[in-house]
């Protein structure tokens, strides 16, 4: 009989099974992948270089970069937060850097010095690594422990804890055995990504980044700032990528379809860009509209914008009208778009939904209604937007369901 049985070979699966070992030597662990790769999504991250967590070092600041779970990982962070991440990827041989913007990588810049770690970690701790395992059903057995039967295989395996680990609860041969369990299942639906856009002021213009921007869905809803990107097919970007996670649900039940609104200026508010056409008119008056950008709109879509508004090539701003004037003004303050889809990394992608989180004590990751039965990292109806965030909340959750299965299997910590 296995002591703990992970379910999911990435992330928070590795950095469970690890720190359990680590805790309870000895015991014996295994991970259990249905797929013939361990750790891909790792693998593929950061492009290619794993963004293993953020520089920020507050639990309530960090709790805010979390559009679902902020509450609930409050408290967790108080116990394992990046500092700690930092900290025991030093004692394992991974030295990490903090870029300028808080994205923390591993200093070889190279995300297989990440699971090189965690596969050197679980040969030196026993920790079994099966592959091609698919987990199709679970029997909780009278004295509390776990039958455990795989897709193709005829025998069960039997485990005294049961943690999942699984990322994104896609896997419909899973959500069945869940189910008899009681587990409550929130829906799953996109978060963090691109939209679609077809629009002649983008058109052309793939490629261009403004470095801040203000994006809201149409309505009186919270702005979003950073950086915006045009692609090829529309905008993507922090901001845009940061509008999509908090607004995961709301942009779902739309089926992706929604208006939007951009604000390219958004450290000037209207009467601050009045003053700022009214300063150009009086001292450069004899310049053409379309060659004066406006710090820090890229010349090219300052450009378009312009042209947009249907103001000539020619057109000098001590000869623009009110009426054109007032038509550049909003295109800069509330420069209104329609998103018609979305667009995702199809490797690299995040899900809100997942196992609801009321049914889980977050002090131990453990079920509520399944005693024995624990969940970490992207299982769970949480998640974080880019820069180190969600892998962040797969080694906190992973590290609190380590302790409290090391604790219930009598190890003192």
């Amino acid at each position: 009989m296995l002591d703990l049985a992970v379910i999911g070979g990435g992330a928070a699966g590795f950095f469970t099974a690890l720190r359990y070992a680590e805790m309870a030597p000895g015991k014996s662990v295994a991970i259990f992948e249905k797929g013939t790769r361990f750790l891909h999504k790792v693998r593929i991250s950061g492009g290619g270089r794993c963004n293993v967590t953020h520089a920020c070092f507050d639990p309530r600041e960090l709790a805010r970069n979390y559009p679902r779970g902020s509450r609930e990982l409050l408290a967790a962070f108080h116990r394992w937060q990046p500092a700690d991440t930092v900290e025991w990827f030093k004692r394992c041989g991974v030295i990490l850097k903090t870029e300028p913007d808080g994205r923390m990588f591993p200093d070889t810049d190279c995300a297989d010095t990440v699971v090189n770690c965690f596969l050197e970690h679980a040969l030196l701790y026993q920790v079994a690594l099966l592959q091609q395992h698919h987990l199709c059903g679970i029997e909780r057995l009278v004295h509390g422990s776990f039958a455990l039967r795989f897709a193709n295989l005829t025998e069960t395996t039997e485990a005294r804890a049961l943690c999942i680990a699984t990322g994104s609860l896609k896997d419909k041969l899973l959500l069945d055995p869940l189910a008899k369990l009681q587990q409550t299942i929130e829906p799953l639906v996109p978060s963090l990504f691109a939209f679609n856009v077809s629009d002649r002021r983008l058109s052309g213009l793939a490629g261009v980044a403004h470095p801040k921007v203000a994006v809201r869905r149409a309505g009186s809803h919270p702005a979003q700032q950073g950086p915006l990107l045009i692609t090829h097919r529309g905008v993507s970007g922090p901001a845009i990528l940061r509008l999509s996670a908090w607004e995961a649900r709301a942009l779902a039940a739309t089926n992706h379809r929604f208006p939007f609104v951009i604000d390219w200026l958004p450290e000037l508010d209207r009467d601050a860009l009045k003053a700022r056409f009214a300063d150009i008119r009086q001292h450069q008056g004899a310049k053409l509209v379309r060659n004066t950008s406006i710090h820090p709109i890229p010349r090219r879509l300052w450009e378009r914008l312009v042209a947009c508004c249907d103001i000539a090539d020619s057109m000098t701003w001590g000869h623009l009208s009110k009426a054109a004037t007032r038509s550049l003004m909003e295109e800069l303050k509330a420069a209104r778009f329609e998103a018609a889809g979305k667009t995702t990394n199809k490797d690299e992608f995040v899900t809100c939904g997942g196992i609801a989180r009321h049914t889980i004590d977050f002090r131990t990751m453990q079920s509520r209604v399944t005693p024995g039965l624990y969940f970490v990292g992207e299982c769970i109806d949480i998640d974080g937007l880019t820069g180190g965030f969600n892998f962040q909340a797969a080694w906190t959750t992973a590290h609190l369901a380590a302790c409290a299965i090391a604790a219930a299997s009598g190890i003192g910590l």
